[in-house]
């Protein structure tokens, strides 16, 4: 969308007008004081969600004229270059005891009243009563046994982590978990702005959102069978006007891709108001639990203890995950919010995966890490989250609501600061990469100095350590919300060089990668994508003070053992377009060309999170195929709850590369292409979400529902939320009568 960097200054000039009438439309629409039936009827949308090109745009304008360009002026850098500033290392959240919390959090939500802001409750319709109208619950999860905390006295919270979402500050309590010579020199007591370049200006408070409303962003430090309450504040503003003209106040945090209860997986439908928290409980045990090594004598399921050992619990080793992250999934916003930065990561330590190197037990991988402390080292383990931005002349973030296709931004970042670089030791790195763009793919690559490709370890898929190492000079495509893991071993190199990661997909908009390029062509500076070619610089500093102990096995974490498994059933959802939505719970339709899903060669059906699709029985086994219902686009399919083998890519298990030969939770499907994956249901129940992870084609409206059953099969209730509380409605199965 963005024009290239050679456009005449007269098309810079009418595209800059252009983006400014656009912003209009943008916010009158985010904030719902208007709707796309008023965009069609002023002939300014068309069916499909193109919003037309016009010169004089305004939501309220009786009519349009004069056509202007359909690409956005550049964001201006002004004197930010590449590779002129640190890439800071993530935030590492405080774990606290449990008894901090105020109020002590409980299985059931907590339904005490507390008076509701005035801006909040003129946001949303109301009864005229204030008596109701001026009250609401204090936690923003739906009441009643039904969304109370599964399995809470078997796992009760050990460990409570708490964040607000709110605009953008300077950070003055920033912790990278490392000194100082270990994050390229940055002084985390300086203050840390909220800017994507020291020569940029800070982000405004409505501009960007973020946990605890700073910089970088933030890291949950987590050990399996030490469960985890997080208590998230929704801290935005109570005003839905006031959101910098995109993104929405309401909120629901998914921990990707997490084994817990569906009370806890951030519904889209079970979203919370500013002046509420939600208590996320994370049990953290491994799938399995119930059925697999139930005595717990297997030393390769557990938790590493404060000593370098290990205590062993139930469930199954080969389900053991690795990295994690947690992000928005509010209802038709999550492009939105998560674009503004609600996107965190989670590492997830192991008696496998222990986060200490030098721990020699027969079970523990040795993967780069540290040695310092007994696990969750970080001195060698970094997470990367890679992100495309776009901001207007005055260098505030920018978003487009109307590109439906999926947006594509012109400034590339890591971990939210425009093309560092990052200092590292003559010694091996594990990298965890994260694609947390809204519709971008990144294919990576690493080049050295005369720019030839350089080896990288791929350990891990979507968080889970691969059967086996895999070594690449580039990764595969990684689409939106996969996260690879690498190792990179950064001995080869001399003090004083440097390397460069470059990405070598390009787009031309957000329907699919256009092309991969070579590492040459993409080094050439010659691509009319802004975001191809390099964007983090590594410069090899110095040699370790300690010798490294880490190591890449040759055997990480085998897959589970499912083919003694009986397949109760199989079904089949098409990736499509030509969708009728309603973007409520089981409400009418208002447009028939929408993305969507088919279920089992049904309707093409939009998102309704009132809707149920699918209802796998608990302890069961099913095979799902996924298939993209046409060549324009590309998909990357997000299954939420429990991790799939793949068996077949177009129906061949031969077209499985090594890399997607663990277990899975983000399945990209190709142009015209298909994915055929067997899934287990094991320990929770509860609703449940599959969904494109482009998330604009999630928003409108590439998402369904599916309930994890257990006993006799019923429709689960659907949570219609409200500030003065969560009511609920019938859930809606006649759409899909093979649901069950």
């Amino acid at each position: 969308m963005y024009l290239p960097w050679n456009a005449s200054k007269a098309r810079l000039r009418e595209a800059e007008h252009a983006r400014k009438n656009r912003i209009e439309i943008v916010k009158a629409y985010s904030i719902g004081q208007i709707t796309r039936r008023d965009l069609i009827k002023w002939g300014l949308i068309t069916a499909g969600g193109l919003l037309i090109p016009t010169h004089g745009l305004s939501p309220f304008a009786t009519s349009a004229y004069a056509e202007v360009p359909t690409g956005l002026p550049p964001s201006p850098l002004g004197a930010a270059t590449p590779f002129s500033q640190p890439m800071p290392r993530f935030d590492v959240l405080p774990r606290n005891p449990v008894s901090v919390l105020d109020p002590v959090p409980t299985r059931l939500a907590n339904t005490t009243l507390q008076r509701l802001d005035p801006a909040l409750v003129a946001s949303y319709p109301t009864t005229g009563v204030p008596s109701i109208d001026n009250f609401g619950p204090i936690e923003g999860r739906p009441p009643g046994e039904l969304w109370a905390h599964q399995r809470w006295e078997e796992f009760l919270p050990a460990v409570s982590i708490e964040v607000t979402q709110e605009g953008a500050k300077v950070n003055t309590v920033y912790n990278p978990g490392v000194p100082a010579h270990l994050n390229s020199g940055i002084d985390p007591t300086a203050g840390f702005r909220p800017a994507f370049h020291p020569t940029l200006p800070d982000q405004n408070a409505l501009a960007l959102w973020t946990f605890n409303g700073t910089l970088p962003p933030k890291l949950a430090l987590a050990r399996y069978y030490e469960p985890i309450l997080l208590r998230h504040h929704n801290k935005l503003p109570a005003d839905v006007t006031q959101n910098g003209g995109f993104g929405r106040h309401t909120i629901s945090t998914h921990k990707h891709n997490a084994h817990h209860g569906a009370e806890n997986d951030g519904f889209t439908g079970a979203f919370f108001y500013p002046g509420q928290f939600y208590d996320y409980h994370w049990p953290l045990l491994c799938a399995g639990y119930d059925t697999i090594n139930t005595d717990a004598t297997d030393p390769r399921c557990g938790t590493p203890d404060d000593n370098g050992g290990i205590v062993t619990h139930a469930g199954d080793w080969h389900e053991t995950m690795s990295t994690h992250w947690f992000h928005d999934h509010m209802f038709s916003f999550t492009a939105q919010n998560v674009y503004k930065g609600n996107a965190g990561m989670a590492n997830l330590y192991s008696a496998l995966d222990r986060g200490n190197e030098a721990i020699n037990d027969g079970v523990n991988l040795r993967l780069p890490s540290g040695t310092d402390k007994p696990w969750g080292n970080l001195d060698y383990d970094v997470n990367l989250l890679l992100a495309d931005k776009a901001w207007d002349a005055d260098g505030q973030l920018q978003f487009d609501i109307f590109e439906f296709d999926g947006f594509i931004g012109d400034v590339m970042t890591v971990n939210l600061v425009y093309r560092p670089f990052f200092e590292v030791e003559r010694r091996k790195y594990r990298f965890r990469i994260l694609n947390g763009a809204v519709s971008r793919f990144f294919k990576v690559a690493l080049a050295d100095a005369a720019g030839q490709a350089a080896p990288m370890i791929q350990i891990a898929n979507d968080g889970n350590l691969l059967p086996h190492p895999v070594t690449l000079t580039e990764l595969d495509e990684l689409g939106i919300a996969e996260r690879y893991d690498i190792v990179v071993d950064f001995s080869r190199f001399k003090v004083g060089e440097k390397v460069w990661m470059v990405n070598l997909t390009e787009h031309s908009n957000g329907l699919k990668p256009a092309k991969d390029l070579r590492l040459a062509d993409a080094l050439s500076g010659k691509s009319k994508d802004p975001c191809v070619g390099k964007f983090l610089e590594f410069r090899i500093v110095r040699n370790p003070a300690r010798p490294d102990q880490s190591q890449v096995p040759a055997t990480l974490i085998p897959n589970p053992d499912l083919s003694n498994e009986p397949v109760v059933r199989e079904r089949t959802f098409e990736f499509g377009k030509g969708a009728k939505i309603s973007f409520s719970p089981s409400g009418s339709a208002d447009d028939d060309d929408f993305w969507g899903v088919k279920t089992d060669g049904g309707p093409v059906l939009g998102a309704d999170w009132g809707r149920i699709s699918a209802a796998p029985k608990n302890g069961q086994v099913e095979v799902w195929h996924l298939v993209n219902g046409g060549g324009g686009w590309d998909h990357p399919v997000h299954i939420h709850f429990e991790e799939g083998q793949i068996l077949a890519r177009n129906g061949k298990a031969g077209n499985v590369p090594a890399w997607e030969r663990g277990r899975k939770d983000v399945y990209r499907l190709r142009p015209s292409g298909s994915v055929t994956v067997k899934l287990r249901f094991r320990e929770f129940f509860g609703t449940f979400m599959e969904h494109c992870h482009n998330t604009q084609h999630e928003d409108h409206a590439m998402l369904l529902r599916w309930d994890s059953q257990t006993g006799q099969l019923q429709p689960l209730p659907t949570p219609i939320p409200s500030p003065q509380g969560v009511n609920f409605i019938d859930s809606n199965t006649t759409d899909v009568p093979t649901a069950f």
